[in-house]
Formats: structure tokens, sequence, C-alpha cells
């Protein structure tokens, strides 16, 4: 709106288009409540106050009003859901803001990819700000579909929607100060860089942090916590599907360090947005915890707007968007009404309309395998297992030494002891690489689940009690250009396909959970007592999370980034 047109309305010369009338407002600034009317006029709030005369009211007696929530950090592809579908799913739970990292269909389909997810956006409610990847491939340990240098990542700050750097996940890289690294760190030094330092600390921490790293998600104590934020960091508190980390660090949020803290969910499933909710969710449980619900409310809104120089947006002021969720209490915070620039799009957790993406185009195949004759039989050796072993709600792994179970020559999946086996196959490129490892902690009885979500790489990462049912899940995985599946034998159990890049369905987050909670029960009656199998299988693969990972190219020590033997002495 130009000033002139604003002034003409704030004067009462002209009427704006609608007020929210009688509610109780949340000043994130003061954090305060106070009773006003919000007066809207082209998507902006024009005055907080006395209600100007308007077009149009809506009565928000006994209700309060929140500015939008903002998810601080999220890769949209891990949601399954496309942008579009993504923003249908979370703005009725009062998300009217996200910043992006698309590495993963970056990892796919390079520069296109992310174009594909700007513009794709641009249909949504959601407003999505986009981060260049900086780290595709992640590193040089596993087989990605694309490479991008500072060059291309430039490129993409010719679009508005790209706001800064991606995770520099790249930590040794930027410490000890790699070419490339260097010369992405240089290209985007005026903007924000989003971090990327699970179990850092030290000197070390503080040269990452001085190259101009300005938040980082990875936190899951107390002590990282306090360290990031006296380095200078917002840290942008986490609660995925994968990885929860709330209820750990909300007891470090103090009254002298929330304004450095915001929330984000990262990777976060149907299931749990469904279920639980999104921001609004841990809204809801810091104020359940014991938070002030404004505190809660400003680490949603203003802390993460302000972080990233967001400045249209985060609190309920002249001049701001006129995102507003309409809150029936400070308890609960599922909004009754969800306005998205100053028009009600959303009502009691559901869009009014369904929106509908521009364009419906889909990415190039990514699918491109030398063979679909996989081997993954593993040799007899002398000495013991080296064994991944997952972690519960986290995306690290614990390293363990176990006697392999042998027979006819071949080192095979013991399920009595929880000992699969789990593969990477590589799809980009045709190399025919597979990495075989060993894995515990999924629990499987029979069968084999896979999926070609597996960060960062995205390769098609299967874990299984024997050969034939792994074979079969790849397979089918390949014949759906990508997905989740559950085998047994030759047999597929369930299915969710996802033909977007092999990471996302076009579906809304309804139809994709259906077939999520197919999969779901399959992999459950085959033994596996995760809560999502198929998310903590999608991490196995990410070689820059410790302790030990497995990639296409083989088992690698995530701590000195080096491949290790299957067996060793």
């Amino acid at each position: 709106m130009e000033r002139t047109e604003f002034l003409s309305i704030a004067r009462g010369d002209k009427p704006a288009d609608l007020v929210l009338k009688g509610g109780t407002v949340i000043d994130v600034y003061a954090g305060k409540l106070q009773k006003a009317d919000i007066s809207i006029a082209n998507g902006v709030i024009v005055l907080v106050g006395s209600a100007l005369e308007a077009k149009e009211t809506i009565d928000c007696s006994g209700h309060y009003l929140s500015p939008g929530f903002l998810d601080a950090h999220v890769h949209i592809e891990s949601s399954l859901m496309t942008p579009f579908a993504f923003g249908n799913a979370i703005v009725p739970l009062g998300t009217t803001s996200a910043v992006a990292d698309p590495h993963e269909i970056a990892n796919v389909a390079g520069v296109p990819g992310i174009e594909y997810m700007i513009r794709n956006a641009r249909s949504s409610p959601l407003s999505v700000f986009y981060k260049a990847p900086s780290c595709v491939p992640a590193t040089p340990f596993g087989t990605a579909g694309a490479t991008l240098e500072a060059e291309e990542l430039l490129e993409l700050m010719k679009h508005q929607d790209v706001i800064g750097l991606g995770e520099m996940m790249n930590f040794p890289g930027l410490v000890f100060g790699d070419p490339g690294v260097m010369k992405k760190m240089d290209a985007f030094k005026d903007c924000h860089i989003d971090g990327h330092t699970p179990g850092q600390s030290g000197p070390l921490l503080q040269a990452y942090a001085a190259m101009g790293i300005t938040t980082d998600h990875e936190c899951m104590t107390r002590d990282e916590m306090e360290e990031r934020i006296s380095l200078g960091m917002y840290i942008l508190i986490r609660e995925g599907s994968a990885a929860k980390n709330l209820h750990a660090l909300l007891p470090a949020i103090t009254p002298a360090n929330a304004q450095r803290c915001a929330f984000c969910t990262d990777d976060r499933h149907p299931e749990e947005i469904l279920s639980e909710g999104h921001i609004n969710y841990m809204v809801r449980e810091a104020v359940a915890f014991g938070m002030d619900p404004i505190e809660a409310i400003r680490m949603a809104t203003l802390n993460g707007s302000v972080c990233f120089d967001l400045k249209d947006r985060g609190a309920l002021a002249p001049g701001k968007r006129a995102d507003i969720l309409i809150l029936p209490d400070l308890k609960s915070f599922v909004p009754f009404q969800v306005l998205v620039a100053g028009k009600v799009v959303a009502e009691q957790g559901r869009m009014i309309e369904e929106c509908a993406p521009v364009e419906m185009a889909q990415l190039p195949d990514s699918f491109h395998l030398k063979t679909l004759d996989f081997d993954f039989s593993v040799s007899e050796q002398a000495g013991r297992l080296n064994v991944m072993e997952t972690i519960p709600d986290q995306l690290l792994t614990h390293w363990r030494k176990e006697e392999p179970k042998v027979e006819n020559g071949l080192i095979v999946a013991d399920p009595e002891r929880d000992i699969l086996k789990i593969a990477v196959v590589e799809r980009h490129l045709g190399t025919g690489n597979i990495g075989v490892g060993f894995i515990r902690g999924f629990n499987l009885k029979k069968g084999a689940i896979a999926g070609s979500v597996g960060h960062d790489a995205h390769n098609i990462t299967v874990v299984g009690c024997d050969d034939v049912s792994m074979a079969s899940a790849v397979r089918r995985v390949c014949a759906m250009k990508g997905g989740l599946v559950a085998c047994e034998g030759e047999t597929v159990l369930a299915e969710c396909a996802l033909p977007v890049g092999g990471l996302m369905s076009e579906n809304s987050v309804y139809q994709i959970q259906e077939e999520m909670t197919g999969i779901l029960q399959a992999a459950k009656q085959m033994g596996s007592d995760l809560k999502d199998p198929f998310m903590t299988l999608s991490f196995m693969s990410l070689e820059v999370i410790p302790e030990l990972k497995l990639t296409d190219q083989g088992l690698i020590d995530t701590q000195k980034m080096a491949f290790i033997d299957l067996v060793a002495p």
C-alpha cells in the first residue's frame, strides 16, 4: 500500500477494509495485553486502538488477537508435502510464515528443484522465505543428484523470496578454511547464515560463530544453548518428528535470554501436524511448562522476525502485515480464525477454501539406477560388526560393536538381537553404489521398510530382516518414482507415493496421512516399536550427524569424517 493511501485511511479520510473489534490484543513489544480494535486496509494494519470506519467488522469479543506464528527453520520437503499443500495444512494452525531451507530438493534436482519450491509456495497462503542451501552435497561422502557452488547460490538471491544462506552443515570445512566453503561464506557475508553444530563446543565453535553464523537449531542441552547464546547466536528451539528438543530446553529459557530464542520444527510429518499441531503446539507446551503466554507467543512471532529482519511481520502494530490469529484462549492456542494479509483464510482448524497451486508441473525423473538387481550380501569376516544404534527422538546414533550372525558364509540380519541389515542404494547418477551396514533400534521381526527420503543426498534407504524383502521394497520405491514402502518377501504390504523428486506428494495432508497410517501400521505389525520408523530411517544416511552413519559409498565415522570397515578386529 502506498504511503499516501495508508495515511488517508489512518486519518479517517477513507474507510478501512476490515476492523477486528472488541478483542484483547497481545502486544509482543510491550509484553502486555490490551483491549483494542485493529483496523486493516490492503492487507496491512492501519491502527491498533479505537476502530476506524470500515467496510466490514468481525466481532472478536472474548477472544485474543495474536500475530501469526513463524516457523524459524523448516525443510518443507520433509513434511512429504509440496509448499502449497504444506501451507494449507499449517496456516489453519496459526503458522503464517516460515523460513525454509530447500536443501532436500536441491540435493535431488539442484537449482531447478529450488525454483520449483519457490514458485509452488507463491500459490500458498503461507509466506515462505527461503535460504540458499549451503551444502549440496552435504559432504563428499554421499552421492547426491546435484552440486551447488557459490556462483549458483548467488543467482538464487535474485529471487525476492531468498533471504540468506542455509544451514552450514560443513563445520570442519568452515573452521579449517575449505576454499569452497569460504567462497560461499564470502558471497553471503552480508546475509543471514544459519548454523548447524550438533555436539560442538569450545574454541572451534567460537571460530565457527565468528564467521557470521547467526542461528543454530541443533541444541539439545542447556549448556549447548547457553554457550551459543553467549556467542551471539539465536537459538531456534526445535520440536520435529525425529528430533525433539523443546522440553529439554524449556528450563534453560530465562527472562534474560528469551529474546534470543525462537521456535522451529525442522522436520515434521503429517501425523504430528494433525494430532499435535505445528508451532502452536510448541507455544502450548511452553505455557503448560509455566512460561508466560506472551513470552511464548513472542518466541513464536517477534523473535524470529527480528532475527531474520522480516520487518513487516511478527507483531500487531501499524504498518505490519495483517497476519492475525483470533484465539479463544491462551492455553490451547488453536485459532478460531486465521487472517492472512487481512483476509480470513481458515476457521476452526481448516482452510475455508483449499488453495490450488499455480502450477502442477512435475520435476524431471530423478531415478536413474544402474540395475534393479540388488546385492545386499556381506561375506563372513573375522571381527566384530560396527553397528549403528538409533536414539529415540534424536538424529544422532550410538556406535556399537557386536558379534555377527553368520549363515552359509554370509553375515546376516539377526532380528532376535535387533541387529538388522541396512543399505543405501544410489538413485541419481546410475553409479550402482550400494552401501551396506547393520543397525539396531528398529526392532523389525520380519520384512523390510524402504524410502527415497534419505537426508541429505536422498538415495534409497532400506532396513530389513532379509535380503529378499529389502530388494522388493527398493524395487517398489523405484516403480513409484519415489515413496515409502513396507514389504514382506515379495509382497508389498503398504506404500505412500512421493513422486515429486522422490520426496513429496501433491496430495493434501489428510490424503498423505491416510497412506502414512497404512505403512506405519504395517511396520508395527512387522515388529517395529518406533513411533515413525520411516522418519528415523530417513536420517540414518545423514553423515553430518554423529556418531556412525551409512551412505551409498559406505559406513562413516562422522566425528572423523572417514570411512570405516563394516567389520573390525
